[in-house]
């Protein structure tokens, strides 16, 4: 029993063999089944892949073709549409020219500011008058004051094609003058004041406090008449301004002068760049201008070659068809003549048309190179911005008082003038400088009209440097609820606050919206705010502020029209800059886009603005540089609406097309809608999805209303710096 089973077992475990063989065989050949089905199935997935792409190629191709076809026509069509900006640009022009027509006729006596020989005639009557008294030398600071106003405005608005560089030096001189002889005879002013200071002293503390208030300027006035070593804490009457001073003042005779200008005329003037592609510029004047010169010599050929005599085989020809040839070719050259001052006007409409464009381009240029390196603690005026104007904080040598004498009130009058107290003495060695002179400390008022979103730096003018400084100055503390500002200053001279130029940039969102035909609202949310600007026709207003979620009351601005640059202007006095230099770039990280594809943009962007809104989108970030994206959508009503049905389009300077993914999706890709076709230009492509209605209100605005757009729009640098 015992080896017949072995022998079955060994059969047994043979079997087992072969079955396993089988099992090995089938697996391979299941394993090869699968492997071939596996790759007839990738062949045809990839074959329906590649049919797939030849579809979409060829879909492609025809509306590249598409596109290519029609390309010259909406080309065409654009140039004639943009035709407003050149448009409006002689009507700005018309308007210079009657302004100061209007000046001429009105024989106010007031100078022309853009006329240097009326200018330096009143630079010099000024200078003759004497004996002024501040309140009068405040009424003229007006006047002075507008004429700085407007001869800024012209270096602003004035294009760089219609300005030249002795106009540039010219301006610049004038400002610099009114502005020197404003300030000495604010000085003056004050030194007759502080003759009767004594007449003016008050009852109880012996001393006399003066304040002049302006819209313009506040003087704080204080002369130590009594010399009282105890009285060291001086606050002006019904303010919260005044100063702390040391034993050595509180008994010398001196006077204490804070005159805050609202404006500053200290920092030094903003150089007008010179265009940084003038040979762009150049060119293409060149090239139209040959344009014209070739028309000119193939028109006077063609009229040499007409006047010509014929040759004729008989010499005998009837007077009747002589005059009848005559007056044909009388009419032919009237025609030829009127058809070549047509080209040539085209042409120089074209040649104006390009200048206006490259004058665009150059507002949105980053420049290549930053500005020098500054010392230390010396400000940059490009990082920082001068806010509230300047405080002149002086301590100045008393002078000496009227005296009544036999009914005469007589005085001496110093041939120097008024003069400076040294403080602290140059010669100091028997002095313990920490103790005998130490910072006086000043508590000012900060302008109501300006807003600082941090708080603010106070910095001092350095006379020697030509610049203000961080340092000597200390125990820096601001009162926001009440406005007011109080620190230690160890020597003297003009004061000023500062904040951060950029600190609104770059912007978090933005959105423009039109209210109307000719009207639009441009909103553009910050970090700490919320600005929103209503633009109507030609003018610009700000139309609310509104600051971490509340509204801020800012009536010197609020519902205030003004021209677009006076209102850049003055948000930029109030601390609401959002408006990039040139130079910007070095301060702030933006999205940086190709500046040709950007004008493109704004220009196209302001033809729709009457009737399509336009808004921020997060993918604008994800395209590269040479394309823009953003949300556009028709709108036609007055009210805003929460209607979420945006397109967003991808607009590369000369391709606009609707993209596939939405503000929502979660991955980038620029594949194209569904049912759309791409386009040359923006206008076009925004016209496939537009109703008769929107693009009719497009038409008809005004060439005024779409250049103030377009310069708003390449002022903010939307696109750019969100």
């Amino acid at each position: 029993m015992g080896p017949k089973a072995k022998k079955a077992g060994n059969k047994k475990k043979k079997i087992t063999k072969a079955e396993r063989l089988k099992q090995l065989q089938e697996e391979e050949e299941r394993r090869l089944r699968e492997e071939e089905e596996a790759r007839l199935k990738y062949e045809k997935e990839e074959l329906e892949r590649l049919e797939m792409q030849r579809i979409e190629q060829e879909k492609w191709r025809q509306l590249e073709k598409k596109d290519l076809e029609r390309r010259n026509e909406e080309l065409e069509e654009l140039y004639l549409l943009e035709g407003c900006f050149p448009e409006a640009e002689k009507l700005k022009r018309e308007t210079r020219l009657l302004s100061q027509w209007k000046h001429y006729i009105q024989c106010d006596g007031s100078p022309d500011p853009s006329i240097a020989q009326e200018m330096n005639t009143f630079i010099s009557l000024w200078k003759e008058e004497t004996n002024e008294s501040f309140e009068e030398v405040v009424k003229k600071s007006k006047l002075v004051l507008n004429l700085i106003r407007k001869l800024k405005l012209i270096l602003l608005e004035t294009p760089l094609c219609d300005l030249q560089n002795k106009n540039i030096i010219q301006y610049q001189e004038s400002i610099l003058q009114l502005q020197e002889l404003l300030h000495l005879k604010f000085n003056v002013a004050t030194e007759i004041l502080l003759r009767q200071a004594s007449t003016l002293a008050d009852l109880d503390s012996g001393n006399m406090e003066k304040i002049i208030r302006d819209e313009n300027v506040t003087l704080y006035v204080w002369a130590n008449l009594k010399k009282n070593p105890r009285y060291r804490s001086i606050r002006f009457s019904k303010t919260e301004v005044g100063f702390e001073i040391p034993r050595i003042l509180a008994t010398s005779n001196i006077a204490v002068r804070l005159l805050h200008t609202h404006y500053d005329h200290v920092s030094p003037l903003q150089t007008v760049l010179t265009p940084p592609n003038e040979e762009y510029t150049t060119s293409v004047t060149e090239i139209f201008q040959d344009e014209v010169k070739n028309l000119e010599n193939a028109v006077s050929k063609e009229d040499r070659k007409e006047s010509e005599p014929q040759e004729s085989g008989s010499k005998l020809i009837d007077e009747e068809e002589i005059k009848v040839e005559e007056q044909g070719d009388i009419e032919v050259q009237m025609s030829s003549e009127e058809e070549s001052e047509a080209l040539k006007g085209e042409l120089e409409m074209r040649l104006f048309s390009e200048t206006v464009s490259a004058a665009h381009l150059l507002l949105i240029e980053n420049a290549t190179e930053k500005p020098d390196i500054f010392e230390d603690n010396e400000v940059d005026l490009c990082q920082f911005t001068t806010l509230g104007g300047v405080y002149h904080f002086d301590i100045l040598e008393l002078p000496p008082q009227y005296k009544p004498v036999k009914g005469w009130m007589i005085v001496e009058i110093l041939k120097e003038g008024l003069q400076k107290f040294k403080y602290p003495p140059e010669n100091i060695d028997e002095y313990d400088p920490e103790n005998v002179f130490p910072p006086i400390e000043i508590t000012l008022e900060v302008h109501e009209n300006v807003i600082f979103f941090e708080d603010p730096m106070v910095v001092r003018w350095d006379a020697e440097g030509k610049h203000w400084r961080t340092d000597g100055i200390s125990s820096v503390y601001y009162r926001q609820e009440e406005r007011l500002i109080t620190f230690c200053l160890e020597t003297f001279g003009p004061v000023t606050l500062i904040q951060d130029t950029h600190i609104n940039m770059p912007y978090q969102s933005w959105e423009l919206r039109p209210l109307d035909v000719n009207e639009v609202l441009l909103t553009v949310t910050t970090v700490f705010t919320e600005i929103q600007i209503q633009i109507k026709e030609n003018l610009c207003m700000l139309s609310s502020i509104k600051l971490r979620n509340k509204k801020a009351h800012f009536s010197i601005l609020e519902g205030k029209w003004m021209t677009l640059f006076s209102f850049i202007i003055a948000l930029k006095e109030a601390g609401l800059n959002i408006f990039p230099t040139t130079l910007s770039h070095f301060y702030v990280a933006i999205n940086n886009k190709v500046p040709l594809v950007e004008m493109k943009a704004y220009r196209q962007m302001a033809l729709l603005s009457s009737a399509f809104a336009f808004s921020w989108s997060k993918w604008n970030l994800r395209c590269n540089s040479t394309k823009v994206i953003f949300k556009v959508k028709e709108h036609l009503t007055k009210e805003r609406t929460e209607n979420p049905n945006w397109a967003l389009i991808m607009f590369s300077g000369d391709r606009a097309q609707a993209l596939k993914i939405n503000e929502e999706s979660e991955t980038f890709s620029e594949a194209l809608k569904e049912e759309t076709e791409f386009h040359s230009t923006l206008y076009h492509m925004v016209k496939d999805f537009a109703s008769g209605e929107a693009m009719e209100k497009t038409r008809s605005s005004n060439c005024q209303f779409l250049d103030a757009v377009c310069q708003m729009l390449l002022s903010t640098r939307l696109l750019s710096y969100s």
